[in-house]
Order: structure tokens, then sequence, then C-alpha cells
């Protein structure tokens, strides 16, 4: 039922459950709407058509890396670890668009984000193929590593524990206090580096070396296994909420966006897919434009620590197969939405979490989205925040 009140329709707050139902991937030609914002804050839009004529030979035989299948098998292997999040609904935001919004709310999610779902797939089948007993792994097993500015980490540290392994992970040295602590009280090791893409990965490769042959990389997002966890995420939507027009969601390597389109196109082929990301790291957005993969070329600035990173080689082909459109929003807006939610819906959620709201609640998402559009699922991605350094609070 719905309560009138601000925030209605709970769905579901029990352990991950059974899949919903496979429909058939169809390949129908689509036009992806591409919104980008200049330096200038006027916003630009461009339109690429991703049908078979447009695309290249190698853009047609090239493989995806995960399937609909890998996201099923990955549901299997993590229900009993992961929390079926509730879907809610909030008449506010519905009275400031012309959608009806449903808010998938990962916040309330073990680790309090989306990604303890692909570091518990991926960590569980890398000791689904050991042949050790589980009182030797700590000793003799994997050292799953990985670099990460806080979600990550946390959810790589307590799959880790959870599977009888350890975990060291490399955090940019302003990774939220909040974020650190729960990376050390779920068993972690945190390894802090300089808040740059090549810092990380340099201090990830010297830490891989120094581990020896025990090291396991785990990326946050650029690796099969994650993406097909987080996949989970739109079985579950589309299970809640079954006549979803579109999911939106915020990204930054992709791991989440890239399982939610591979899972989303399987259940419901004509749904349309949305990506979201701050201007200040609007790699996707300049990549689909571009027709290629476009790095972040300097550290991004941006509040969403969640979203600076940049798409990822294996993300970027199930993105740009995918996604009918990606929108960029500034920091003041992503702010500001933030801070709504945690008003009107009475939720906590980080900013990353609000970008893919910020992006509903613009014009120019109104203006591009067709009419067929009317009901629009909203990922809140997690709601880790540092109680003591809220972005509003000067």
């Amino acid at each position: 039922g719905r309560a009138c009140c601000s925030v209605a329709c709970v769905r579901g707050m029990r352990l991950l459950t059974g899949s919903a139902r496979l429909c058939a991937q169809l390949g129908a030609p689509r036009i992806l709407s591409l919104v980008c914002k200049r330096a200038s804050g006027q916003a630009v839009q461009t339109t690429v058509s991703t049908t078979a004529a447009a695309m290249s030979s190698s853009d047609k035989e090239e493989p995806l890396p995960i399937s609909f299948a890998d996201v099923q098998e990955s549901m299997g292997r993590i229900r009993q670890h992961v929390a079926y999040t509730p879907v809610m609904e909030c008449s506010y935001f519905n009275s400031q668009s012309r959608f009806q919004l449903y808010f998938k709310c990962e916040n309330f999610q073990s680790t309090g984000a989306f990604k303890i779902r692909g570091a518990t797939n991926a960590v569980k089948k890398l000791c689904e193929s050991l042949e050790l007993p589980v009182s030797e792994r700590k000793e003799k097993g994997p050292i799953v590593v990985t670099h990460s500015s806080g979600n990550h980490a946390q959810a790589l540290s307590r799959a880790a524990r959870t599977c009888g392994v350890t975990a060291q992970v490399v955090m940019p040295r302003t990774s939220p206090t909040v974020k650190v602590q729960a990376v050390r009280g779920y068993g972690g090791t945190p390894i802090f580096c300089e808040p740059t893409e090549k810092a990380r990965f340099e201090r990830t490769e010297q830490l891989m070396q120094s581990l020896g042959p025990r090291a396991v990389l785990i990326p946050s997002a650029n690796h099969p296994d994650v993406m097909a966890g987080q996949g989970t995420v739109a079985m579950e939507f589309l299970e809640q909420v079954s006549d979803l027009d579109a999911i939106i969601s915020g990204v930054s390597c992709g791991g989440l966006m890239a399982g939610i389109c591979v899972a989303a196109r399987a259940l419901k082929p004509g749904i349309k897919l949305y990506a979201a990301e701050p201007e200040g790291a609007d790699d996707c957005a300049r990549s689909m434009a571009a027709g290629y993969r476009i790095a972040n070329e300097i550290p991004p600035q941006t509040i969403a620590d969640g979203l600076r990173m940049s798409i990822g080689d294996l993300t970027w082909p199930v993105l740009k197969t995918h996604l009918n459109g990606v929108f960029v929003v500034s920091d003041e807006e992503i702010v500001t939405t933030m801070r709504l939610v945690w008003e009107r819906m009475k939720l906590v959620i980080e900013p990353s979490a609000a970008c893919p709201l910020a992006v509903v609640l613009s014009q120019q998402f109104e203006k591009t989205v067709g009419a067929e559009v009317k009901k629009v699922g909203v990922v809140f991605s997690g709601g880790n925040v540092d109680l003591d350094h809220l972005p509003w609070i000067k």
C-alpha cells in the first residue's frame, strides 16, 4: 500500500531472494542523447546514433565482458550476504518534475553502499576456486587488494572477512574519516596515497609487488565479477517496480552502471538507461559524445568523491552499447539535492548518491527524454557521510 506522507511505499526490506523473469534481449537501434556542460555552464546536447550501420565492424564484433547469465549467477552467490534494499517514493520530488520517481535505496545496504554486491561476488568466486579449508585461508590464502575512495574499500574488507581472507586497500588521504574507520572495523588495512588516479594506481602496484604472489587485485569497478555483482541492483529494482520506463544511476569507473545496463536490458529490452556525473568528472559524457573512451586529464574536483574515477576499459564497451544518455550536473546542484533528500525523505545519502536525482530534477533532463518516459528509477548508491563535514555547513 501507499501512505499519505512524503515518503511512501517501502518495498522489500528482506534478504536478497530469487531473480525476476528473463526476457529476450533485443538489438534494436537506439539514439543516444548526450548532454555535456561547457566551462561557461552552457548546456550542449549531442546526439549519436548507435544503429548497426553507424557502428564499425570492430564494435559489432566486440564481446562484452559480462552477460546476464553472469549477473544471475552472482545473485545466487551473494544472496545470503547482502540486503534486499527497499524502494521508496517521495511525493515532494514527484511534484518537482513530470516523472513518477522510485528510489532504490542502496544507502540501506550492508556497508552503506551498493559496493558490497560486487565485492562479495568477486571474493566468493575467488575463494570457490581455493583448495584450502577456511581455517587456513588467512595464513595461506589470497590477500585481496584494491584502491578506493572508501565504499569499495569497506565492501572488500567485509567480503574478505566473510570469506576468511585478508584485505589491504589503498585509499586517498582525503577519504572521509567515516569510511576509513569502517575499513578498519571490517578488518581491512588502509594504506594512504595522494588523491589522484595516478597515485592510486602507482601505490596499488607497489603494494601488489610487495605482497608477492598471494596478492589478488579486485578493482572497484573494472572487473567482470564486480560488474556482475552490481547488476543485481537492477534485477531487484525491476522485481520491485516492473513497469519502470527508465533507470538512472551515477557513473564513475562504471561498474554499477554497466551491471545495471546488462541486467535491465535483458529483463526489459525497451527500458531507457541513463548515467549521471558531476561536471568536474565528466569523462563518461565526453567519451560518449566522442565515441571512444576519454579519461579525466586532471584530478577531478568534485564533492562527489565516489564519482571521481574515469571509465574503465572493461566497463566502457557495456556503457557504449547500452546507455541512452549521460547527463552532467554541478556540485552546487548535487549538494542542494542531497540536502533536500535529507530534509524531505529523512534519508542519509552521500553526494554521489544525490547526483542522479539532481539530473532528474534538471530542466535539461525533462527536455531531453521522451514523453514516453514517465516512471523513472533512481539509484541512491550509498549513504556513507562524514557527519562532521556536511557540505552545506561552512
